[in-house]
């Protein structure tokens, strides 16, 4: 029997896709990395990944872990031989528990169910980002996504008790705990997560929960720098007891490209102002959620007297409070539409980098000198969540033979200033070039000596995350 046979009989004929049924996972969301794989395998459970591994294994036939297909970095390309296994099936809810604040997930469940499931308890699941109606809990543990609610919540390393996965050789490892402190040894889920399908298929999770809120207030704020607006954001978590959930940066020039792309999406304010802020506290206190006598939120209002006292100092040059769902909608889809945005234009330097939150600002100043030495035509539109310090800094070249340039040179100045190269839309194929150039040789060493150990085969999304010791060395895939 061929490899196909074989599975089919482990997992049924009709999910096992090839030819022309494997087109809807032929290209990735960016549109830059194409997948021609042997096989699309859909498999309906954790034993039966467990049998696709294992004869993956027998066969030495790669494997790349597939879920919502919304990756940026071409983690999820399937190269020719390769058989791309997706979760899209494996999309149950196993339980809520309540009174733990926990969910058991499968690891195909999409972000926005896992929201609406959390929602029928009072309780929800504090992550969210643009791609919340298609992205699947497994692939955002392997890339430990962030996303807009860091600030206050962590990513997807701080969201997560538990995990199931199945190694290359088709065992299945249950750590599906749900305590918050276990020190039994090393520890392998936060190993898993954000390995990007390299060493295992995350079938499952044990994830944190939290109250949802009782009142939200949200608001647009203009402020003359970025240093000014780290100070309103420090004296924002202050007088709010640490309430600020979300503080995302949006420069003029973002609104302006945005007004093209979304006319729809009217600005923010009646003046234009170079540095615009999201911001957003939630609060479950009974002073903050009961609405006052004439009907007011008082969350509401006493963020709007936080910002005219901003206001009446200087510090605040504009603002605007949500007072309704669809205000606060509209404020959340300006921000939300930035890979809409910048996804659209060639050719395109796209970074998703970290900094220290005192060293954005001096980031972003040399590096607008840094290229109008390398590339004075070049465009910039630059997006930040701002309170966790990660800049998504996208440059449009005049020229695409300057892509590669200005990519190093990001790297070196964020190199220089402490940052990371990588914040959270992981390494997949796109980043390899900056793991070589950037990572320390000794953790590449490290990452390496255990890939080989779990998968020695070397079958688990070969090419993706560590680059390989050099282009004509023999070893096996990584």
């Amino acid at each position: 029997m061929s490899i196909l046979d074989e599975l089919r009989a482990a997992i049924g004929a009709a999910h096992v896709l090839t030819g022309d049924d494997t087109a809807p996972w032929a290209r990735d969301w960016v549109g830059k990395y194409e997948s021609t794989p042997l096989a699309v395998l859909r498999p309906g459970s954790t034993h039966e990944v467990s049998q696709i591994m294992a004869l993956a294994q027998d066969h030495a036939v790669p494997v790349v872990p597939v879920s919502g297909n919304t990756g940026l970095s071409g983690g999820a390309q399937a190269r020719d031989g390769s058989l791309l296994l997706s979760l899209a099936r494996m999309n149950r809810i196993r339980d809520i528990k309540s009174y733990a604040r926990l969910a058991v997930v499968d690891g195909g469940v999409v972000l926005e169910a896992l929201h609406d499931a959390s929602a029928e308890h009072g309780l929800r699941f504090p992550m969210t980002f643009g791609a919340k109606g298609s992205c699947m809990i497994a692939g955002m543990l392997a890339t430990n996504a962030g996303g807009s609610n860091v600030l206050k919540f962590g990513n997807m390393r701080a969201l997560c008790l538990g995990i199931e996965a199945v190694l290359p050789g088709g065992e299945i490892l249950d750590l599906m705990s749900e305590l918050h402190k276990d020190n039994s040894g090393y520890d392998l889920r936060n190993l898993l997560i954000g390995s990007e399908g390299t060493l295992a298929v995350i079938t499952g999770a044990v994830l944190k929960l939290v109250p949802e809120p009782g009142a939200r207030a949200t608001a647009m704020i203009a402020v003359d720098k970025l240093s000014t607006a780290l100070s309103v954001l420090n004296r924002l978590l202050e007088v709010t007891g640490s309430g600020v959930e979300a503080f995302e940066y949006m420069p003029g020039s973002y609104l302006d490209a945005l007004v093209e792309k979304r006319p729809d999406l009217r600005p923010p304010f009646e003046n234009h102002h170079q540095i615009n802020i999201l911001t957003e506290i939630a609060s479950n206190a009974p002073r903050d959620v009961n609405l006052a006598a004439d009907g007011s939120q008082p969350l509401t209002t006493y963020l709007e007297d936080v910002l005219v006292g901003f206001m009446e100092d200087g510090t605040v040059l504009d603002a605007v409070i949500a007072h309704n769902d669809t205000q606060r909608t509209e404020m959340w889809e300006r921000r939300e539409a930035a890979a809409e945005v910048v996804l659209g234009r060639q050719p395109l330097v796209n970074n998703d980098i970290a900094l220290p939150l005192d060293r954005v600002e001096a980031f972003l100043d040399r590096m607008g000198d840094e290229l109008a030495k390398l590339d004075p035509n070049a465009e910039v539109l630059e997006v930040a969540h701002l309170g966790d310090g990660n800049i998504h800094y996208a440059v449009f070249p005049s020229d695409a033979a300057l892509c590669d340039p200005i990519m190093e040179r990001v790297e070196d100045v964020v190199r220089d200033m402490g940052g990371s190269f990588s914040a959270e839309h992981g390494i997949g194929l796109s980043k390899l070039p900056s793991m070589q150039r950037r990572k320390d040789p000794v953790a590449l060493t490290v990452m390496r000596q255990i890939k080989r150990a779990l998968d020695p085969k070397g079958i688990m999304n070969p090419g993706k995350v560590l680059p390989r010791l050099s282009q004509t060395h023999d070893e096996l895939p990584l």
